[in-house]
């Protein structure tokens, strides 16, 4: 029975391997990623906090998609990307065949993913064999902004952009609700620099200091919102599925400018500036 269990768990190796080796020429091919999530460059660039300890749970095994220092070793789909790796797969495919306990692996959890910090063959293995749960000790990483298993390189410089834009306005505190979200890789930058005209012009009009809580408040209130609601009461986002309102705001400013330094038109107010834009896409 040990030859046989030998030899099958060889076998299975030998086939993730396979599957490995097709993911990497699928990744050349089109361009996407196939690598795990990097812990440290998610800590890096999200400014996570933690970790804090949750205690031993059942998780799902596809949203475990990262790992704190081993994401080189394995795929996306946590497939083997080396022979050296062997050794130690093959005996927990053993394990599994056998119904052996083993000890419940350790994650970090950030957003929706899970990283591993100890367990990577475990979870290479149970995703091969069609395991749908597997038992974790968890560590909660504290973060401003989600994610999800299927980030993207793209999203995460986006997102990094966000967390600096959440630091410097403290919007989710000032108004928990808020959630903007954009696509635009420069767009959190951009209402950076809106915030920061509005605030000037806010204390030109008010005649004192503007504060950076207030001047943040009444630009979401009457600038990004009045835009966002026009938006929203129209059918815009139809026509771009795989935009935000965030994006159309900003395109209905880009076009503001665009028009009234180019077409010598007065700037609207915003609302009526989110029609305008509307009306030409839509025409």
């Amino acid at each position: 029975m040990s030859d046989e269990l030998t030899s099958r768990s060889k076998a299975d190796f030998s086939k993730a391997r396979f599957k490995a080796f097709v993911n990497q020429i699928t990744s050349y091919m089109s361009g996407k990623r196939t690598t795990l999530l990097s812990y440290d460059e998610i800590k890096e660039k999200l400014h996570i906090g933690g970790p804090v300890y949750r205690g031993i749970k059942t998780v799902r095994v596809d949203q475990i998609a990262g790992s704190l220092n081993r994401y080189h070793e394995f795929d996306d789909a946590f497939l083997p990307k080396e022979d050296t790796l062997s050794k130690r797969w093959e005996s927990v495919d053993r394990a599994f065949y056998q119904d052996v306990h083993l000890p419940p692996i350790v994650l970090y959890k950030v957003g929706d993913v899970y990283f591993v910090v100890d367990g990577h063959h475990r979870v290479s293995v149970a995703r091969e064999q069609g395991q749908i749960y597997i038992e974790a000790e968890i560590r909660e990483c504290s973060t401003r902004v989600n994610i999800t298993p299927n980030l993207r390189t793209e999203d995460l410089e986006i997102l990094g952009s966000k967390v600096n834009f959440l630091e410097r306005t403290r919007l989710d505190e000032i108004l928990p609700k808020a959630n903007i979200k954009i696509t635009i890789p420069d767009g959190f930058d951009r209402m950076l620099v809106h915030i920061g005209v509005h605030r000037y012009f806010m204390g030109l009009d008010l005649k004192r200091d503007i504060s950076d809580d207030e001047a943040v408040k009444h630009w979401y209130e009457t600038v990004y919102l009045p835009i966002v609601k026009v938006i929203r009461e129209s059918s815009i986002l139809n026509e771009f599925p795989d935009k935000t309102e965030g994006d159309l705001y900003l395109w209905t400013l880009d076009h503001q400018k665009y028009l009234s330094e180019h077409e010598g038109q007065p700037l609207q107010p915003p609302a009526e500036a989110a029609r305008t834009f509307i009306e030409e896409k839509e025409s």
